[in-house]
């Protein structure tokens, strides 16, 4: 018989939405992360499409984040509320060289408001799309910082297009949820992808497993990506205390780009 010793360690489950305009890069976001690839062409997500990554994190903590990517045409839907609901992460992600994008964030975050009214709210992080585009950029990283420090987000800079940031951010993602500290060298934690596609469905908030634990850190203050040929320092990126709650804006942060 084995002991318990021997038993294999729980897994985590997590539910991250991805919300936010058509066009943004939500799919091409969710498609690096999970397959490491992007596609160059434009096809719009009806609905939702949903995916399942397993991350194995620093002592060996398992998880499996549950990856909602949310058509950008579903702002005004009946739908939008129930694929909200439950989940541990919201991600808003917008186009940096797309003002209106990132205005109408105050819609989306109004959404994410309303369905957790009198809830605890969940992990919200701002993201900045399309990074690689930086000398294109219409939202200057002091609106960004503005937006995320006022609604007390969590900040990162990311290009769905060559990959940077990607997996570091979602990684740390699931390390704050977990309550788990990582070190940059740690952040990049590769995984065997399983992927569900859906259109719609009439009870989206029952499908995502709703963990206990839950580990938040103060919201980082993002700063514009660094150039190409910068040389970036061997800084640590740390987690939140475990079942610490988001701290109100000032001090010093963590980027993730």
């Amino acid at each position: 018989m084995a002991s318990d010793s021997e038993e294999e360690p729980e897994q985590l489950q997590y539910k991250v939405i991805l919300i936010g305009n058509g066009t943004v890069g939500k799919t091409s976001l969710v498609r690096r992360f999970i397959e490491e690839d992007f596609g160059h062409s434009y096809k719009q997500t009806i609905g939702l499409d949903f995916f399942i990554k397993q991350l194995v994190l620093p002592g060996d903590v398992q998880v499996a984040l549950q990856v909602w990517d949310i058509g950008g045409q579903t702002i005004g839907g009946k739908m939008l509320g129930n694929y909200i609901y439950g989940a541990q992460a919201v991600l808003l992600v917008y186009d940096m060289t797309n003002y209106n994008s990132f205005q109408d964030l105050e819609d989306w975050f109004g959404v994410v408001k309303k369905t957790f009214k009198g809830e605890e709210m969940p992990y919200v992080a701002l993201i900045g799309n399309k990074s690689d585009l930086s000398h294109m950029r219409v939202v200057k990283p002091d609106k960004h910082n503005d937006f995320a420090d006022s609604n007390e987000m969590y900040s990162y800079f990311v290009s769905a297009k060559t990959g940077d940031g990607v997996s570091r951010s979602f990684n740390r993602i699931a390390a704050d949820l977990s309550g788990v500290v990582l070190t940059k060298a740690e952040t990049d934690v590769t995984a065997k992808p399983v992927k569900a596609e859906i259109v719609s469905h009439p009870n989206g908030k029952n499908l995502a497993a709703v963990a206990d634990t839950r580990a938040k850190s103060k919201p980082a203050r993002a700063d514009p990506p660094a150039p190409a040929n910068e040389e970036k320092g061997p800084a640590e990126i740390p987690s939140g205390d475990a079942g610490g709650k988001k701290k109100k804006k000032g001090g010093g942060g963590c980027t993730v780009m």
